[in-house]
C-alpha cells in the first residue's frame, strides 16, 4: 500500500478540494452553488467552527473529510463527521480510514465523548468500512423542511 499523508488544507488545495467536494455533493444529490463552495472553503481554512483534513497520495488530494464539534443535551462535547469522500479511483487504499482516524484523534484530544456520522442506507461500499471501524446503533435520520425565506 502506498503512503497516505493526512494534513490540514492549504490555500493551494482549493481546486482539488473543490473537485472532491463536488463529487461528494453529487453522490448525495445535494446541489450546491459556487458561492456555497467558496464560503465553505473559507470556513475550512479558518479552522474555527468547522474543520477538515485532506489525504494526499502521490502528491495529489485523494480524499477529504469535514467535521465539527458541538454540545448536546447530555454531553458537553461531541464530534460530528459530516463529509467524507475519497476519489473513486483511489478507494480501497486506506484513505477513508486514515481520514476517520485523524478526526478521531482530534475528537479525543479535545475531550469529546462521542464521534459519529451518517450515511445513506444503500452506501454499501462505505458501510463496509464503517462496520469495521465503528458501531452501527440503528438510528434513522429525518429532515424536517424549514421555510427560512
Amino acid at each position: 500500500m502506498k503512503k497516505v499523508e493526512i494534513r490540514r488544507f492549504k490555500p493551494a488545495d482549493r481546486d482539488a478540494w473543490g473537485e472532491l467536494a463536488k463529487g461528494y455533493k453529487a453522490f448525495y444529490k445535494t446541489p450546491t452553488s459556487e458561492a456555497e463552495y467558496n464560503q465553505t472553503w473559507h470556513r475550512l481554512l479558518q479552522h474555527d467552527e468547522i474543520h477538515g483534513y485532506c489525504a494526499v497520495l502521490d502528491g495529489s488530494l485523494a480524499g477529504i473529510v469535514h467535521y465539527l464539534f458541538h454540545t448536546t443535551i447530555w454531553e458537553p462535547r461531541s464530534c460530528y463527521l459530516q463529509d467524507l469522500f475519497t476519489a473513486p479511483e483511489l478507494r480501497g487504499q486506506g484513505v477513508a480510514k486514515k481520514l476517520i482516524e485523524a478526526v478521531a484523534n482530534d475528537a479525543a484530544a479535545t475531550e469529546c465523548t462521542r464521534l459519529y456520522w451518517n450515511t445513506q442506507e444503500g452506501n454499501t461500499t462505505a458501510r463496509r468500512l464503517y462496520d469495521n471501524v465503528a458501531q452501527y446503533k440503528g438510528f434513522i435520520r429525518y429532515d424536517y423542511p424549514l421555510d427560512i425565506n
